[in-house]
């Protein structure tokens, strides 16, 4: 999580204020339930409230904006060596 946060915003680009944005469909996500700490998003926090309870987006853009940062949050943290080695890497197929 705190790889995650290091980045800069991978929806608008800001470099501070980012949060790791869980995912809000599948990933283990339940009633009061996160998803898994692999399905997060490096995002600011105007981004994260936009996809979380944001009424300029339908469900489906948010998915999309917020599947788009964790794709490129993988992508940047792997790119940068910064993947732990422990932890295996998401499969960003299960989310198209």
């Amino acid at each position: 999580m705190k790889l995650v946060v290091a980045l800069s915003c991978q929806s608008c680009g800001i470099d501070n204020g980012v949060q790791a944005a869980h995912a809000n469909w599948g990933a283990g996500k339940g009633k009061g339930i996160k998803a898994d700490d692999n399905c997060v998003a490096a995002l600011c926090l105007s981004c994260h409230y936009e996809i979380d309870q944001g009424a300029h987006l339908t469900k489906d853009e948010r998915k999309k904006m917020w599947l788009d940062a964790h794709v490129a949050t993988v992508e940047n943290l792997c790119d940068q060596g910064k993947w732990p080695i422990d932890i295996p890497i998401p499969d960003t197929a299960q989310w198209a």
